[in-house]
């Protein structure tokens, strides 16, 4: 009797949600069912405040939101709500790099202190000096974070400055010899952006601007709120529930987790990369998607695969292999301030999908990349 209840509770709750579910802008009704019918469940299982999912397919999309955009606003998120990207920045640093790849500004293979105008001496080991490939696929050697003098409770991320990475960085961090071995590091990507910008002549803001965002059409994707943007960003909560506040980030961030973008930009960043014979742009998706590290011959491999099995790194992205159902899929997920999001797409089948909740719920965040990659299985099955 008590299973009978319970699947009366789930199932008349299920309607509930079916009723008030926020409709897509797709016009292909088969995506709209699927990736609504995914969210439902997804929501209801993780509990979190607010979530948003959506995919895309053959260029068409599906956004959904579900809960709320903050503890003050009874607005459902959608697919115009802003949201910290977290790391999912990565990848877009590593399009940047792409595109400085492209038209001969810089080589993979530079080592970073012919471009880092830092005025220190970049640590190297065993005869293996730091490259910007070495960067860009967490092979470094650079611990995962700078270490640094905490910030204050209100501005957690104050501390946070190029002189702190310079310093650290002179002081030689380094935990392997570069090339050898696997270690995720946000310390790696906010270098690698600075050394980006100096290689170019411009700040960072402008050289992504330019590089990356405008070639992609994304309008809402930036690296601080610009006026009324807060009044649409999603609220994050902490591992306990509690609200986190929306701490600006410093710029020496801006390559590993200072993005803020919205679903709809996610979509349409995804489709940019899957228009894969493009002339326009055509070397820097093919830079973007290669793969340059794989996982067999690193010695270890540590903070790649919370998100899906890492076969091999590309650009910042994550590149899993074909498994079963599930076509080859490049992913990356990302975590700031209370929300934990997750992007991935298959170059090769047209489909991408993302999901972002507001709380650092470690269930639901473990979850949430099993079901987007689950999600990209069942719109392109092998």
């Amino acid at each position: 009797m008590m299973q009978v209840w319970r699947w009366t509770c789930w199932t008349g709750a299920l309607a509930l949600s079916l009723a008030a579910a926020p409709p897509a802008g797709a016009d292909d009704p088969l995506l709209d069912e699927i990736v609504s019918f995914t969210g439902i469940l997804a929501y209801l299982e993780s509990g979190v405040p607010g979530m948003i999912i959506g995919a895309t397919r053959d260029g068409e999309t599906a956004v959904f939101g579900f809960g709320r955009l903050s503890d003050d606003a009874d607005a459902e998120p959608d697919g115009t709500t802003m949201f910290r990207a977290g790391s999912l920045t990565k990848a877009f640093t590593g399009a940047a790099l792409a595109s400085m790849v492209a038209d001969g500004t810089v080589r993979l293979s530079d080592p970073l202190h012919d471009h880092l105008a830092w005025g220190i001496e970049v640590p190297e080991r065993d005869g293996h000096v730091i490259r910007l490939i070495d960067l860009a696929t967490h092979t470094s050697g650079l611990p995962r974070e700078v270490e640094r003098e905490p910030g204050p409770p209100d501005d957690p991320f104050r501390t946070l400055t190029a002189e702190t990475y310079a310093a650290a960085l002179a002081a030689d961090p380094l935990l392997f010899a570069p090339g050898t071995a696997g270690l995720y590091s946000n310390f790696a990507f906010d270098v690698l952006s600075a050394a980006l910008a100096d290689a170019d002549g411009r700040p960072y803001a402008d050289l992504l601007r330019q590089r990356v965002l405008d070639p992609a059409g994304l309008t809402d994707t930036v690296l601080e709120l610009r006026p009324g943007d807060r009044d649409r960003l999603l609220q994050g909560h902490d591992f306990d529930g509690s609200p986190l506040p929306d701490v600006p980030a410093t710029p020496i961030m801006a390559g590993a987790s200072s993005l803020y973008t919205t679903g709809d930009d996610i979509l349409a960043w995804l489709n940019w990369h899957m228009d894969r014979f493009a002339a326009e742009n055509a070397e820097m998706r093919l830079l973007d998607h290669a793969a340059y590290v794989q996982r067999d011959g690193l010695d270890p491999v540590s903070g790649f695969d919370e998100s899906g099995h890492m076969d091999a790194m590309g650009l910042g992205w994550v590149i899993m292999r074909p498994d079963g159902d599930r076509p080859l899929i490049l992913q990356k997920a990302g975590g700031l301030q209370g929300v934990f999001s997750y992007m991935a797409f298959s170059p090769t089948r047209g489909v991408g999908a993302f999901m972002v909740i507001s709380e650092f719920d470690l269930a639901a965040g473990l979850a949430m990349p099993e079901t987007i990659n689950d999600l990209i299985a069942t719109l392109a099955p092998r």
